[in-house]
């Protein structure tokens, strides 16, 4: 499979055209399970295969999808013996499991689809259905932050991260931009853009059943999905799926939780002992804490090794799940911002900078991300800090 699918993106490089690609694809490859070709897209990827040379297989491979009914879909589903279908499958009829959550959205954004099609062909598109639409953004940071990155750093599985997530960002991008051009949505161009993106959110679900779900259930332990479950909870619902309790998730939680509520008292230090000695005063542990939570910043500490350390309580814009710290800051982001990343720091290390700010518009509100070099009294890079600040506030009182 790897050397067949290898011989496609050697016809793309050579100037053939996708369409020519993609016929040839799915005359040779329809009965190929989905998992061999993510397996064979990972060896690539092993291999030295660059991203965007993987994306445009993911163009080339999307045509075995277009012109299936969700019917066929499911049917192919159920005729598959494949091990990773089986184990995803379970997990979807656990009440209020992530896997749940995640297909109940994506059986709801099948229907909102079929009614923008219906829409676009009726000329009745209006914006509260674009902004249904745009509510994907919620599902794919949902996916992006808790699911591509485990599979990337636990089980060496990194074809999603690298392809998909990519995708996930252009289709929110797009989605995005239409709305910002709303007033020509009577133009043929825009219906266009509109329906193709469309079409890529089908083909979106339709790897996530047959890929990143059931590679995921095939993977994840039981632990890591109620650590999944417990940081899911911080992102809004969408498309009107509010999931349910887990009550396994749950009661390990609550005994975890109480675990560790024994062991701190069972070896709680002496007030003077809990007290933090700094240069300027001294805070207890609690007093510090609170401290943090109370600055209104969204704070973020990597260290020197490039691993996540800190993040300080509260609700965020740009969600920091409990189960990235430990793990290095590079792999919680998708392929276009971890490059920045990687250069930010790599400025920061060689004392080239000691600061960077960027400006980001989300959700039409404006906020300020600044980045800095953490460094000590010798100038010793110790790692970098992130803040994020809201700064409404600073536009409305300029006004």
């Amino acid at each position: 499979m790897k050397d067949q699918i290898k011989s496609y993106l050697q016809r793309l490089n050579n100037g053939e055209t996708l369409e020519s690609v993609q016929a040839d694809f799915v005359r040779e490859c329809k009965d190929a399970d989905p998992a061999e070709i993510m397996h064979a897209e990972q060896e690539l990827l092993r291999e030295g295969t660059s991203i965007e040379e993987l994306q445009r297989l993911c163009d080339v491979h999307s045509a075995l999808f277009h012109g299936s009914t969700t019917e066929e879909k499911i049917a192919n589903v159920e005729n598959m013996k494949d091990q990773r279908l089986s184990a995803a499958a379970a997990l979807i009829q656990i009440s209020g499991h992530p896997i749940q959550t995640f297909t109940l959205e994506n059986a709801a954004l099948e229907k909102l689809i079929a009614r923008a099609k219906q829409a676009l062909e009726n000329g009745t598109m209006n914006d509260g259905l674009l902004n249904e639409l745009r509510q994907i953004a919620i599902h794919y940071a949902r996916k992006g932050d808790l699911l591509y990155p485990h599979l990337k750093v636990q089980y060496g599985i990194s074809g999603p991260s690298a392809v998909m997530w990519t995708v996930d960002d252009e289709i929110r991008d797009e989605l995005n931009a239409l709305a910002k051009q709303r007033d020509q949505k009577e133009t043929d161009a825009w219906k266009q853009r509109l329906n193709a993106v469309l079409t890529r959110m089908e083909e979106m679900i339709y790897k996530e059943s047959n890929i990143l779900f059931p590679n995921c259930a095939l993977n994840f332990s039981e632990e890591e999905w109620y650590h999944i479950y417990r940081d899911a909870k911080d992102y809004a619902e969408c498309f009107g799926i509010r999931g349910d309790s887990w009550e396994a998730a749950e009661a390990h939680l609550a005994d975890t939780a109480s675990t560790a509520d024994t062991m701190s008292a069972e070896h709680a230090f002496t007030d003077s002992e809990t007290r933090i000695h700094l240069p300027g005063g001294s805070l207890t542990l609690s007093q510090l804490t609170a401290m943090l939570n109370t600055i209104p910043l969204e704070i973020s500490f990597i260290d020197i090794d490039n691993i996540n350390r800190y993040f300080n309580e509260g609700p965020k814009v740009f969600k920091r799940p409990g189960m990235a710290l430990g793990r290095e800051v590079f792999t919680c982001h998708p392929p276009k911002i971890e490059e920045r990343v990687r250069r930010i720091i790599g400025e920061f290390r060689a004392g080239n900078l000691d600061q960077v700010p960027v400006w980001i518009d989300k959700d039409g509100r404006t906020f300020l991300v600044t980045y800095y070099a953490v460094r000590d009294k010798q100038e010793q890079y110790l790692g970098t800090l992130e803040l994020v600040q809201d700064m409404e506030f600073a536009k409305e009182h300029f006004r």
